[in-house]
């Protein structure tokens, strides 16, 4: 069974929808240890940089050695060059297969060809595919039209796909269509044009903020316990309910932690009754 990176919920209105999730792909490479030639894969002194070497594991304890010079010998012509070795229409490239993105930006000789192909792509909507080698890898790329400029797409191989025994299994499901109309009314209320300005890391932003009222002195008051979801019965029911909440109800503010002042220490008895306010107790650094 592969591994669970995530278990939550899918929710869509009142619908609550259990699921795990999976890596997809991976990316795979050739890894070497690190090795000094004399001791071994383990050494009882300190080994300086210069004299260590790669070693690709055989065995338990058995190491082929191989030399830096040795690799570049075997470095593809995409070290330095990038080969379009066909066009292709971007819909026909599933997204699961892209990676990691990178802007290019031509040098001063080469503009004009930078931008013959760019504007030679916009004009027939596809995109390239080549070949490059990074970080000692050579990977496939899509370069596409994007923004004026050409973006490119590092893009896993096949056997880095991976296939989920969990994943896919709806096919003997029958739904009513009554279902369908519900989902489909549900769906095109929610449905907007994507602008990715309106989304934040609003997590990141909540740590900030609690750090910079925790450095101002001020206390954050406990938040209540989140609403627990569960998997909805009546499907028809849950559908019905989100579709008349959504065209009635506007969104909800968000919660946001609500702000205690520090309160004064309280004078003993024994003290006069226009005590001093108490210091604040100096912090200790940690780490």
């Amino acid at each position: 069974m592969a591994s669970t990176v995530w278990k939550g919920y899918i929710s869509f209105g009142l619908v609550s929808v259990p699921v795990r999730l999976y890596a997809a792909a991976r990316a795979e490479h050739v890894s070497f240890n690190q090795i000094h030639e004399p001791c071994g894969p383990v050494c009882e002194r300190v080994v300086e940089r210069n004299e260590l070497v790669k070693g690709y594991q055989v065995d338990r304890d058995a190491y082929v050695l191989v030399n830096s010079d040795e690799l570049k010998t075997l470095e593809a012509d995409s070290s330095e060059a990038m080969e379009i070795a066909q066009f292709v229409s971007l819909s026909e490239v599933d997204p699961i297969y892209f990676e990691s993105s990178y802007y290019s930006a031509p040098e001063d000789p080469g503009r004009r060809a930078y931008g013959l192909l760019l504007q030679a792509m916009e004009k027939l909507n596809v995109a390239a595919i080549a070949k490059v080698t990074l970080h000692q890898r050579e990977q496939i790329v899509l370069m596409r039209p994007y923004h004026k400029g050409i973006i490119l797409h590092t893009l896993y191989f096949p056997a880095e796909v991976r296939e989920i025994a969990e994943y896919g299994k709806t096919e003997n499901m029958i739904l009513q269509k009554p279902e369908m109309d519900l989902a489909e009314q549900f769906i095109q209320q929610l449905t907007a044009k994507f602008e990715p300005e309106q989304y934040k890391d609003e997590y990141a932003q909540r740590v900030l903020d609690l750090v910079e009222t925790k450095r101002a002195g001020q206390v954050i008051a406990g938040q209540a316990p989140k609403p627990k979801l569960a998997p909805v019965i009546d499907l028809m029911e849950a559908l019905k309910k989100s579709i008349a909440d959504r065209g009635s109800a506007a969104a909800a503010p968000t919660a946001v932690p609500t702000l205690v002042e520090p309160a004064k220490k309280k004078a003993s008895k024994s003290a006069p009754a226009a005590a001093a306010e108490a210091k604040p107790a100096r912090g200790r650094k940690t780490g």
